[in-house]
């Protein structure tokens, strides 16, 4: 059997369930034995255009017979597209580094900021300072940029200069004379869909770019049209030094950007990546640009975000016992369940119905579909949601 297999010779390192899906359509997966799912987790808020969308698969088939990779030590026609396409639609002026994954993007973004410290070579601002319950990637820089205390364990010595703010009113008082950034995640996703206040973020922004220290905005998840803008800082109304986009961008193709005002302080070989990138990502995240961009032009996303956010408080309002708040904006969103024993056992509830669905933080359930879902799968979803819930 294939979990058999899968325990044999794959490490550990997942929960996973016992469900292989072998094929899907916009937010409808269906599973080895034919059962049929909604999907309203998206890869963990990756399958941005939908499962199967056909001018992604066309364009990655067509891209796949030309040329898959090269290397960076070349022109490449997709990936200069690409970074025009995401500099465009940010409305900032700033230029790309392509890597493959959000870890890597915010990697990127901390040796930008380091180097910015500097002054004739030596550093002299290093501290970058990071939010509690954050969440930054799984390398040993990001996981202690990561402002969750049991990620930290087994993997130390780490690199040193991280500092957490338990909430955003402390970053202030935390600023010293080697603080050279602040990172933060406007929504904070594995720490429970919990969005920073507005007029907090513009004053910790005014603050920053007064004292010359870098706003870094992690936007690995809530980027590329996942809060309803193109960028969650576009919807905040701020200018970051610094952005970092991953998961949506390439639909499934795994796809990291480092973007950034800053466009002398790294030269020729501070920083590179053999896969980052090449033309298939960048063909990828080229189309799903051009797929998502029409679709919120059109309005069509602003009406399903709508319908998506209508569908859901009314559940909200169903429950009031088990149910505390609906927090999120566009299609990261969530709701506060009483316990952490009800949310688990309303994740296993769906599953059993039918609809994927998210643990964040302690008692979150998040919901993260495809910014593609149609308003029949979002009823078909909630009906099966609302079929889980109403079993308890």
């Amino acid at each position: 059997m294939l979990k058999d297999l899968d325990l044999k010779y794959v490490l550990p390192t997942y929960a996973r369930q016992d469900i292989a899906f072998v094929k899907g359509e916009n937010a409808t997966l269906t599973d080895s034995e034919g059962k049929e799912y909604i999907d309203f987790m998206a890869g963990i808020a990756v399958i941005s255009v939908g499962h199967g969308n056909e001018k992604l698969s066309k364009a990655l088939c067509e891209q796949i017979h030309k040329i898959v990779h090269i290397s960076n030590l070349y022109l490449i026609e997709p990936q200069v597209q690409a970074a025009k396409a995401i500099v465009e639609a940010s409305g900032y002026d700033m230029q790309c580094f392509f890597g493959n994954s959000g870890a890597e993007a915010n990697e990127g973004a901390i040796k930008i900021a380091r180097k910015f410290g500097e002054v004739d070579g030596e550093m002299k601002r290093y501290k970058i300072i990071t939010l509690e319950h954050s969440f930054h990637g799984r390398t040993i820089t990001t996981v202690k940029a990561t402002g969750q205390e049991s990620m930290h364990n087994y993997f130390g010595p780490f690199p040193d200069g991280f500092v957490y703010a338990k909430d955003i009113d402390e970053i202030e008082s935390l600023l010293d004379d080697h603080t050279v950034a602040v990172m933060i995640e406007l929504v904070q996703g594995e720490g429970g869909v919990q969005p920073l206040e507005r007029e907090k973020v513009h004053a910790l922004a005014k603050l920053l770019k007064e004292r010359n220290i870098l706003l870094i905005v992690d936007e690995v998840q809530t980027g590329i049209y996942r809060t309803g803008e193109f960028l969650a800082s576009n919807l905040y109304d701020i200018e970051p030094d610094i952005i970092t986009l991953a998961k949506g961008l390439g639909g499934g193709v795994p796809i990291g950007v480092v973007m950034t005002s800053l466009k002398d302080v790294l030269g020729a070989g501070d920083h590179g990546s053999t896969f980052g990138g090449n033309y298939l990502s960048s063909t990828a995240a080229k189309t799903v640009l051009e797929i998502l961009h029409e679709y919120k032009e059109s309005g069509a996303l602003d009406e399903v975000f709508l319908y998506f956010e209508n569908a859901l408080e009314a559940l909200h309002v169903r429950y009031p016992k088990l149910f505390l708040e609906s927090v999120g904006f566009g299609m990261m969103r969530g709701l506060r369940v009483k316990d952490g024993d009800t949310l688990a056992k309303i994740i296993e509830n769906a599953k059993q119905e039918g609809v994927m669905v998210l643990r964040a933080g302690k008692n979150t359930l998040r919901l993260l579909p495809p910014l593609t879902i149609t308003k029949g799968e979002i009823d078909e979803g909630f009906s099966r949601l609302n079929r889980a819930i109403a079993s308890l």
